[in-house]
């Protein structure tokens, strides 16, 4: 991973114009391999269910017993692939490190007409953490897979059900994680999500100093820190990325994956994608709709200035003096995306802001007052919404008021599932993403005139 880091920085610091069509001729040749990679594979598979098998890590079991002491029952001699329908999965088992260990669990595995499509290891100090993709029968379920492992002398196995996306192989899946890092400074928490799979990933900002998250930060070293099913790494900006996977611990390896990951973050410095979209509102006016970062702080703090008390009241729920101050938090691409909306003149009327809130995604809008009522705020949060739906979202929850009438109208607009929860005038509306109402929802409705 540390030489991805680096071909991209040395790709990246040549300039603007050779990055982009290198990384665009990188983005080709991925999705080319992955193409590639799928059409290999000779049994086609269904994403998984809701329920996606996945089985917490296995205890350890002396190898050659049956789940229940006993000797391993018999089966067809295996070698051959599964007959029939079949269904894919990742497997993570640790085994000794000695010869032939890796030997007796592949066997156990063709016994069964498992066929093993992909194994990464992940050298311990005591034993080797494996990682595979697995091809096996479909009424082969998760518990009886690591019945399976366990008693070929896997240790603390872990299964979850896999779907198409798993067959990228995990070179090219990982450059590609590193482009995406490259163009937008926002993808490095999703990148990090990909990378490690089911986590919890939390941005904590820089610290005061003297206050109790300074003294967290200093805890974590500049190298980082691996807990178990808890890593550490030191952000760019000055706080720390914390990410939790209970359920997994993280090895070595993938410790320092994310912490490459981070670093190329790091080198490249700000960055958010460049396109600007200019889209004619159903009255007639043009507008442009752009990304926005922290560079875009002042030209918000103005658009503060000109928004009424009860508009800033509507959108902060709190104090409107404190407004100025939440504008670092909310517009660093570290806690998610902003879209701006400025007009011809380059002046900001209104800001949409995504904003990745653990393993939950909020949405929030801000328009200038003399601008509302004119399909902005409906047009900023159909495009949030998009973008969440294209980063794996399940959902996205909107904070409000109850008068706000306006967010509401905006929200039932989407054409989405809503949830409604109101606490003492909080109104929490919470938009379902699952695909089957996503094929459904009305997203993006202005109409676009031209792009920058």
């Amino acid at each position: 991973m540390s030489d991805v880091t680096d071909a991209v920085v040395r790709l990246v610091e040549h300039g603007p114009t050779v990055p982009a069509m290198v990384l665009v001729s990188l983005a080709a040749l991925i999705a080319t391999a992955g193409f590639h990679t799928r059409w290999s594979r000779r049994h086609g598979q269904a994403p998984p269910a809701d329920d996606t098998g996945a089985r917490p890590p296995t205890a350890e079991r002396p190898a050659g017993t049956g789940p229940t002491g006993s000797e391993p029952g018999g089966s067809e001699p295996g070698g051959s692939e599964p007959v029939g329908e079949s269904a894919l999965w990742r497997m993570r088992t640790t085994v000794r490190d000695a010869p032939g260990s890796l030997a007796v669990l592949c066997a156990a595995l063709a016994e069964q007409r498992i066929d093993i499509l992909s194994l990464q290891t992940h050298p311990l100090t005591e034993g080797t953490v494996d990682e595979f993709l697995l091809r096996a029968p479909d009424e082969l379920s998760g518990a009886e897979l690591a019945d399976v492992v366990t008693t070929a002398g896997g240790a603390r196995t872990w299964t979850e059900r896999a779907d198409a996306h798993d067959l990228v192989d995990a070179p090219t899946r990982v450059l590609g994680l590193a482009v995406r890092t490259a163009l937008d400074a926002a993808e490095l928490p999703l990148a990090l999500r990909q990378l490690l799979g089911r986590c919890t990933i939390r941005s904590h900002p820089a610290p005061t100093e003297g206050g109790a998250a300074a003294r967290a930060a200093e805890a974590v070293p500049p190298e980082g820190a691996l807990e178990d099913t808890v890593l550490r790494l030191r952000a760019p900006e000055g706080g720390v990325i914390s990410v939790e996977r209970p359920h997994l611990p993280f090895t070595p390896a993938e410790f320092a994956r994310a912490r490459a990951l981070v670093e190329l973050d790091a080198r490249l410095g700000p960055r958010v994608p460049r396109e600007r979209d200019v889209l004619t509102l159903p009255e007639g006016s043009d507008i442009t709709v752009r990304r926005a970062d922290t560079r875009d702080v002042p030209a918000a703090k103005a658009m503060h200035e000109r928004c009424s008390e009860r508009t800033l009241g509507m959108r902060y729920h709190g104090p409107v003096g404190d407004a100025d101050r939440y504008l670092n938090h909310l517009l660093s691409p570290r806690f998610g995306r902003t879209l701006a909306v400025q007009t011809a003149s380059g002046r900001i009327v209104g800001l949409g802001h995504l904003l990745w809130d653990g393993d939950e995604t909020e949405v929030a809008l801000l328009v200038e007052d003399g601008w509302q009522r004119r399909g902005i705020g409906s047009e900023l949060l159909a495009r949030l919404v998009a973008m969440a739906a294209d980063a794996g979202c399940e959902s996205v929850y909107a904070i409000t008021q109850a008068s706000n009438t306006g967010m509401v109208a905006a929200m039932r607009g989407l054409g989405l599932p809503l949830d409604y929860q109101i606490e003492e005038g909080t109104l929490v509306v919470t938009a379902r993403l699952d695909p089957a109402t996503r094929s459904a929802a009305r997203l993006p409705q202005a109409e676009r005139i031209g792009r920058e």
